[in-house]
């Protein structure tokens, strides 16, 4: 009697990783271990085993060993944080801008530990490279959110002047500093509450500086042709402007009138 019972699945064919591929995987074998764990805390033997690998494989691709991986590991994270702030200019800039923060306390919180490690300089694996890496990212965002704001560098394009890119350096930099003390708060509030708070900080801070900087005066004034009653300006326009009206007293008129 013939036997019906079903042929084994043949074996799978084993494919060999090109160079690429299989530098790749291990960069994402060692982020995954470096997201949640200060990088100096990583082995290579974890990083192989994360990866399926013998650890001699994992220093024929970084002979360097732990430190560069964790340049290579680290160089990767920062492209992906790079392409958080990427985005199309269309809409009202402060809805564009919330998008971008989305995006960016998403990747904050998938990478949790190894972010705070990062930006706190607290590793020993860091050096003038790793800072510089890091520095980039902060420079690119900057570059991004100024795109957003009208001022675009290069040939035909309206550079920045000095009071409007500091404006927003500084805030890139009240973005980090947010972020880490989100993390430590057990990520409160939650991060739709952030991220509308972090654009009402830059939306604050363009006004203040477009008091005594005429260059952001035009900025803001272009930004507001195109912001809507129910966006990010205008509900917060809605709630400021009567707080604001409290001060009418300390106007020049003011004293005059009384």
């Amino acid at each position: 009697m013939t036997s019906t019972a079903a042929a084994p699945p043949p074996p799978r064919a084993y494919r060999r990783l090109s160079v690429e591929e299989r530098r790749a995987q291990l960069l994402v074998a060692a982020l995954g271990l470096f997201a949640h764990r200060a990088p100096d805390e990583v082995s290579l033997d974890e990083v192989a085993v994360a990866a399926g690998v013998s650890r001699p494989l994992v220093y024929r691709y970084f002979p360097g060993g732990r430190q560069q991986l964790y340049e290579a590991a680290l160089g990767s994270a920062a492209d992906e944080l790079k392409l958080c702030f990427t985005e199309p200019p269309v809409g009202p800039p402060t809805e564009r801008v919330a998008r971008v923060l989305d995006r960016y306390l998403r990747f904050v919180d998938e990478h949790d530990t190894g972010f705070s490690a990062l930006l706190r300089g607290g590793s020993v694996v860091e050096t003038s490279r790793t800072t510089t890496i890091v520095d980039g990212v902060r420079r690119a965002a900057a570059e991004e959110i100024l795109s957003h704001l009208g001022r675009i560098g290069g040939a035909g394009g309206r550079g920045a002047g000095p009071r409007l890119r500091m404006m927003v350096r500084s805030w890139i930099a009240a973005v980090e500093a947010a972020s880490l003390i989100w993390l430590d708060e057990g990520k409160q509030p939650p991060a739709a509450e952030l991220r509308g708070w972090l654009v009402d900080h830059l939306i604050a801070l363009l006004a203040a500086t477009a008091a005594t900087d005429e260059e952001t005066a035009a900025v803001v004034r272009d930004l507001l042709a195109l912001e809507t009653s129910d966006g990010p300006a205008g509900r917060l326009a809605e709630l400021v402007i009567p707080v604001v009206a409290e001060a009418a007293h300390l106007l020049p008129h003011a004293t005059a009138a009384d």
